[in-house]
């Protein structure tokens, strides 16, 4: 195969040798590349093989500068090397006493950025991510790192001061007599055995001079200390508020979990909404501190990190730390450095915090594992709880993955017995289950999505002093505008869907391409004054219950009415404090938040995931339909679920509510074994895309012919099938098609994916379109 190293000037692919695509499977490269002729320096000279930022699946050689590490050459040092015309940060993967690149044709590194290495167990879950997903290992790594490395800023935690009194400032005698602001400023440092760090004197009212005229007279002294793990002001110990009691059925989980604490573990904690998983969690992370050891948490979404960033700060008087796409650059890189530095002993981050190295790994906890959140969908197309999976088998420590809907590929391994398999079936507290019951829709008048029946519900609960939930799972005023007369619908110029019609701002918007126009006056196709909002969104909804309730406070939750920092986190406290409210919103309302003082729960359009292309349809729907009733009756009061629907009579829906969640999934892993869909069948995805669909589906027939004639040749059990236009065609005027592979043995469906991708790299008119492969998809988009 050709060595395309000409566009990059003199940077050459390091030499590669042939690796099984296993997902254990360990080399410093994974490609296959022809061998130029090889030089062959003597024994002392060093190659460094640096991974780069590209899309280029490969490393390259360097020679090292007059500067190097304090330890001298090792994987994991960053580096500024000259890359084409630019000039880039890249890290050493090998170092290496030979090259398959003339010595003279390779160029110098620029600098060293670091004088020691990053973790090499972070580089490992790099390399085994780039590996499996088929995708750059330069680009891997570069997104695993915070922004501030990626642009070479040195790996040390920002520091703030910290002033405490000395023994001299216990007894000052006379020494401020004249000073009674130094003596305010001492009495207010007494109050902290811990010291107060320079902000919050400076917020009390106190100035540099008094500090300082303070230390000048042995009185005070100070410290530096991380920003982002500072000292804490509480007593010492592991815990700073007392554990709560725990039922026989958390006891039992619990006491399970602690017999693997100092090995690895995949537990699958399998719990009803409302069960108590969270104070196992806190318990188990407990004896993971009390070894001196470190834990990490992953949430699916960014709206929960903050209340569950409070109660675990709550309860331990350590370092917790918080990681996700709301902190700023600098706050990213303080949390980074702490939790590798071991000064955070609990890390809570969404799915990217999976990358996070740690000092020392005590546990793992997933929750919510079932989550489409933890699959990444454009890059690196990475599942972060399948590689927590793996990063806990390389580190040795147990694994939890918690939840109240398992996927079904956790429920497959479970009862296979690879996963271990913990039920908690009772709500803490002994609450209630919430009561769920259909609501046929048919022939009923509506406002804004909700009938008669819910709306009369609704006005019950709230005249007791109760909470209601109203989901919507579908954000703006309506799905889409159309007209009466004619039936012209209001769709978008770029794609092939409907535009959403919103209120705040009046405008139609694509929710795919954020395309945007106004709302027209008149019909464009027959000219008609006659145009109607169609369906119901998160809007509507919120104006129909303000002309019914116009008393009741109305909060609405989504993606539009969360922009502002911390406004999730504002009205999110503000349900807590219990007053009667309504609240309407989408799944961002229906994951993980304990609502004590819900009691009803409306749910406005349950059809939406009953008939879709997509076969995990089915399974995602009915676990948010359940996420979202375990919001209702958590504590004292008993919960009331209505589940909206035009189709009453379907056995699915019908199952789900009658039997619950793990009958339905019984029944769709039996579907699925008959199918041979996963979680018994492994995928592989290709999808590409083109400003012309001829373009792409002529690429991807000559790839699926190219594909089908290499397995026949290699006999391996892999079916390509397609090409097939994508389910939705066009987005953002680009036209999308898919190639699927799939394989009853994870190996030989990497093998062959590999495969399908060197060849792709080879065909010119695939460098005129955008194409990616996809392992494991979660959604057949």
């Amino acid at each position: 195969m050709p060595t395309p190293h000409a566009r990059h000037g003199t940077c050459y692919p390091a030499a590669a040798r042939e690796t099984t695509l296993d997902s254990r499977a360990e080399s410093s490269s994974f490609y296959f590349w022809s061998k130029p002729i090889v030089s062959k320096p003597g024994p002392d000279r060093v190659i460094l093989a640096v991974a780069v930022p590209s899309p280029l699946k490969r490393v390259f050689d360097y020679l090292p500068g007059r500067d190097a590490p304090e330890e001298g050459w090792v994987a994991g040092v960053r580096v500024r090397i000259p890359f084409g015309r630019r000039s880039v940060i890249g890290v050493v993967i090998e170092v290496r006493s030979h090259s398959d690149v003339p010595l003279d044709r390779l160029r110098d590194i620029e600098a060293l950025i670091d004088r020691s290495p990053l973790p090499a167990d972070w580089l490992w879950l790099c390399r085994f991510a780039a590996r499996y997903y088929q995708h750059s290992l330069g680009e891997t790594i570069n997104g695993a790192m915070p922004a501030l490395l990626r642009q070479g800023r040195p790996l040390a935690a920002r520091s703030q001061a910290r002033w405490f009194m000395t023994a001299s400032g216990r007894t000052p005698d006379d020494a401020l007599t004249r000073a009674p602001r130094q003596a305010e400023l001492l009495a207010a440092i007494a109050q902290h055995p811990r010291g107060l760090v320079a902000p919050a004197i400076s917020a009390l009212g106190f100035n540099r001079t008094q500090l300082n005229a303070l230390r000048d007279k042995g009185l005070i002294d100070c410290r530096e200390e991380s920003v982002a793990a500072p000292v804490s002001d509480r007593p010492s110990g592991t815990l700073a508020e007392p554990t709560l009691p725990l039922n026989r059925e958390q006891a039992g989980v619990l006491a399970e979990l602690h017999q693997d604490l100092d090995r690895f573990r995949v537990s699958l904690l399998h719990g009803v909404t409302g069960s108590g998983k969270t104070e196992v969690y806190l318990q188990l992370i407990e004896a993971v501190l009390d070894r001196g050891r470190q834990a990490l948490v992953l949430v699916p979404e960014i709206g929960l990190t903050p209340q569950t960033l409070s109660r675990f700060r709550k309860r331990f008087n350590a370092p917790v730390i918080a990681l996700h796409s709301g902190l700023n650059d600098n706050e990213r890189l303080d949390s980074w450095e702490a939790a590798r530095s071991g000064r955070a002993a609990v890390l809570i981050g969404t799915r990217s915090a999976v990358f996070t190295p740690l000092a020392s790994p005590g546990v793992i906890i997933v929750d919510e594992e079932h989550d489409g959140s933890f699959k990444q969908q454009d890059s690196l197309r990475y599942h972060a709880r399948d590689l927590a999976i793996v990063r806990a088998q390389h580190d040795g420590v147990p694994i939890v993955l918690g939840s109240a809907t398992p996927s079904l590929e956790s429920l497959a391994r479970a009862r296979d017995g690879h996963y271990r398999h913990l039920r908690l079936n009772t709500r803490a507290g002994n609450a209630a289950p919430a009561a769920l019951s259909l609501v046929d829709l048919r022939g009923k008048p509506q406002r804004g999505g909700l009938g008669p029946q819910a709306l009369t519900a609704i006005r019950e609960h709230l005249e007791a002093g109760r909470q209601v939930l109203v989901f919507v799972n579908r954000r703006g005023f309506a799905p889409t505008l159309t007209c009466h007369q004619c039936g012209w619908l209001a769709e978008c110029p770029q794609c092939d869907a409907r535009m959403t019609l919103h209120r705040d701002p009046h405008r139609l918007i694509c929710h795919h391409c954020e395309q945007q126009r106004g709302v027209p006056d008149a019909c464009p196709k027959c000219g008609s004054a006659d145009l109607r909002p169609q369906g119901a969104g998160t809007e509507r909804a919120e104006e129909a219950l303000q002309e019914a309730f116009s008393d009741t406070r109305i909060m609405r939750i989504d993606r539009d009415s969360t922009r502002r920092r911390d406004a999730m986190e504002q009205t999110l406290a503000e349900i807590r404090q219990g007053t009667s409210c309504l609240l309407v919103g989408t799944q961002m309302l229906a994951k993980g938040h304990h609502f004590p003082h819900v009691t009803l729960v409306v749910v406005v359009n349950a059809d939406g995931g009953l008939y879709s292309a997509d076969f995990r349809a089915l399974e995602h729907s009915a676990q948010l339909l359940t996420q979202v009733a375990g919001r209702a009756g958590r504590a004292q009061h008993p919960g009331r679920v209505l589940i909206q629907t035009l189709h009453p009579e379907d056995p699915s829906l019908r199952l789900l509510v009658e039997e619950g969640y793990d009958a339905l999934a019984e029944e769709l892993l039996t579907e699925r074994r008959l199918a041979g869909l996963p979680p018994f069948r492994f995928m592989a995805l290709m999808r590409g895309e083109s400003a012309r669909m001829e373009a792409v589906i002529e690429l991807f027939t000559r790839a699926g012919d190219a594909m089908r004639a290499w397995l026949n040749e290699r006999g391996l059990a892999v079916h390509c099938l397609g090409p097939v236009p994508a389910p939705m065609e066009r987005r953002q005027n680009r036209y999308h098609a898919q190639l699927l592979l799939s394989a009853d043995r994870r190996s030989a469906l990497h093998e062959a994916s590999a495969w399908l991708d060197e060849w792709m790299m080879q065909q010119a008119d695939a460098r005129r379109l955008r194409y990616s492969i996809d392992i494991d998809p979660q959604e057949m988009y």
